[in-house]
């Protein structure tokens, strides 16, 4: 990204007058002088923009395939003796639906901003509507990426565990959850709840470095705020594959329907008989006189 920015940069023709403002240090010059040379140039800002989205997705798709595989194949080989037999077609797939998806979330990111500007026009400004409109828009397109994004993750996993296509793997995680939404919803629960205590903790401590930033030099106060953000990522990934592997743990280990039903019926003990009990006797029962 940075070296298409660079080369992007390099192509913007710059003149001796766009230099001259540059050079006053004037808010108001400098600013007509950057107008000035990004004028025409929007075009090519979104050639290249569409070239660079579509080469990364390319590139994720690839390395996500591959570390998926990877990684899932080792944990299935762990609690599994049988090779995991696999195609990488459906993991790509499964990926490159996941970018499908993100692609989509930021068209409606666009279209909330689109619908605040609709509630809020310039002849008749209302700040709060727009801003309402633009958070409930933003909470109900996050909460549908996220969703579809973590069903689309989950199915890569019944794509190593059970070698199914993309679309079967989405339907088998449909039914994994259905199936066994206790384990899974503990799971998911348990390792999320943990990242927010490792998100918490790394926000504080970086506060450390930033406090002590005009008293040390840059480079020390650099490393510390790298020193964090690499320990968080470090904890991030141990409770992500964590979390991978209670999902393949859950999905080689179904738990039947009914199972802690049966385990506890089965505990309770035989009734005892007291054939001392008139109503156990073997004599049989005469109506009383008069009745």
């Amino acid at each position: 990204m940075m070296f298409a920015i660079v080369e992007y940069l390099a192509t913007l023709p710059v003149s001796a007058s766009d230099l001259f403002l540059l050079r006053t240090r004037q808010p108001s010059l400098i600013g007509q002088a950057i107008a000035h040379i990004l004028r025409g140039s929007g075009p090519r800002a979104a050639h290249a923009a569409v070239l660079l989205v579509i080469l990364l997705a390319l590139a994720w798709t690839i390395l996500a395939t591959l570390g998926r595989a990877a990684t899932a194949s080792a944990v299935l080989d762990y609690f599994s003796t049988n090779s995991p037999a696999f195609r990488l077609r459906s993991m790509a797939g499964l990926n490159l639906l996941r970018v499908a998806v993100s692609l989509a979330a930021v068209i409606g990111i666009l279209g909330a901003v689109s619908l605040a500007g609709i509630v809020s026009p310039h002849a008749n400004p209302s700040p709060g509507s727009a801003m309402l409109v633009f958070l409930t828009v933003l909470m109900a397109v996050f909460a549908a990426w996220a969703v579809a994004n973590w069903f689309l993750s989950l199915a890569s996993l019944l794509v190593v565990s059970d070698g199914l296509d993309s679309f079967g793997a989405i339907v088998a995680a449909v039914s994994l959850c259905r199936d066994q939404l206790g384990p899974v919803l503990a799971a998911s629960t348990w390792f999320g709840l943990a990242h927010g205590v490792a998100y918490f903790i790394a926000s504080s401590v970086v506060a450390f470095p930033i406090a002590f930033a005009g008293m040390l030099p840059a480079a020390v106060v650099f490393g510390g705020l790298l020193l964090v953000a690499l320990l968080y990522f470090l904890v991030v990934d141990f409770l992500y594959m964590g979390r991978l592997t209670a999902y393949l743990y859950i999905i080689l280990h179904p738990r039947p329907a009914g199972a802690q039903l049966s385990q506890a019926a089965t505990d309770v003990p035989p009734p005892t008989i007291d054939h001392s009990e008139a109503i156990l006797s073997d004599v049989p029962w005469a109506p009383e006189p008069g009745n």
